[in-house]
């Protein structure tokens, strides 16, 4: 196996376990969501309180933030990749083709450092929250396990504005979101007869 080979793997290896991530954090959240919803209108009928008052839901806001914490950092780093955060670009697409390219890969770089940065600010308040007892107030899991979402998410997207300027650098190519477009919904072809 060849080293682009094998780095086209642990590419896709890294795209799925990224978007499986959001899915599934997403989806618990949105079933959490659901269940506390329900449960809360059902203590309302008073033929279903006794049943519920059996289910104590009152960790379920705490868990969703959390999980909506860790959603939005994997998300932004997903969002580096596919070109879906918005830009102000009028200026870049207003200069020459040098220093267009200059610019691009100037903000990714930039974009890279600063995520890094924050990724090792966190990994440091994540390593000092560790050596504590500290937990959370509803869950009670330990406060580290809640922050080492800065550095995780901050580090992936670091590497993925690098990997977006490397393929800018060889090909040319930078992702480019249609925030028009809905998936699944194609254009029709030809007039529209009412």
């Amino acid at each position: 196996m060849s080293l682009g080979s094998l780095g086209r793997l642990l590419g896709q290896s890294l795209d799925w376990l990224e978007e499986t991530m959001i899915a599934t954090l997403m989806g618990v959240a949105t079933l959490v969501v659901f269940a506390a919803v329900v449960h809360r209108y059902a203590s309302g009928v008073s033929w279903l309180q006794p049943w519920t008052d059996l289910i104590d839901l009152y960790w379920a806001q705490e868990l969703c933030i959390y999980l909506f914490v860790w959603m939005a950092k994997f998300g932004a780093a997903y969002g580096v990749r596919t070109g879906i955060h918005v830009g102000v670009d009028v200026v870049v697409r207003r200069l020459g083709a040098p220093w267009h390219g200059r610019l691009i890969v100037f903000g990714l770089l930039a974009g890279a450092l600063f995520t890094g940065i924050v990724g090792g600010l966190g990994a440091n308040f994540v390593w000092r929250m560790s050596r504590t007892a500290q937990v959370s107030n509803d869950l009670e899991v330990p406060m580290w396990l809640v922050y080492l979402a800065v550095p995780c998410g901050s580090w992936l997207m670091s590497f993925r504005f690098l990997q977006v300027c490397v393929r800018f650098i060889r090909t040319g190519y930078l992702p480019v979101h249609d925030h028009g477009h809905v998936a699944g919904i194609e254009p029709l072809a030809g007039p529209v007869s009412p």
